[in-house]
């Protein structure tokens, strides 16, 4: 019995080890500050971007995301938006911010989703501060890792 408690406290103490190691992105994202800034061109405010040096860091490398799709982009291309919010939270339709979508470019033609569908992806981030026709948090290149 005792083996079986010792055998129980290490495998516990090996799962929160490797869950350490892995990085949940929508909580970087989360430490990126928002400020209005008036755009003419719109007439209206909208929220620009100040990257934390951790995020900067991260631009140009392969890093992996889970989220909810969420049917806001053309259904020809082959980029797709995920939130980390199911749609009815999103930014676009519920509470959720600006950090919390991204905006995913396959590298092949992706495969179809329905909404709220919870995929993970891989893929390189780039940062977007200026471009109003895309959101702030990009993955190039990327690959489906799992539906």
């Amino acid at each position: 019995m005792r083996k079986l408690s010792l055998i129980g406290a290490l495998l516990l103490c090996a799962g929160s080890i490797l869950a350490q190691g892995k990085t949940d992105m929508w909580e970087s994202f989360a430490k990126t500050k928002f400020e209005p800034k008036y755009y003419e061109k719109l007439g209206e405010y909208l929220f620009y971007p100040t990257f934390p040096a951790d995020i900067k860091a991260l631009e140009g490398k392969e890093i992996t995301v889970q989220g909810f799709y969420v049917p806001f982009a053309p259904e020809d291309g082959n980029y797709i938006i995920i939130s980390k919010y199911p749609m009815s939270q999103c930014f676009f339709c519920g509470g959720g911010g600006p950090e919390s979508i991204a905006e995913v470019n396959f590298a092949k033609e992706p495969r179809k989703f329905q909404v709220d569908d919870l995929i993970t992806v891989k893929g390189k981030l780039k940062l977007n501060a200026d471009n109003l026709d895309h959101v702030n948090f990009i993955l190039t290149d990327a690959v489906l890792v799992s539906k």
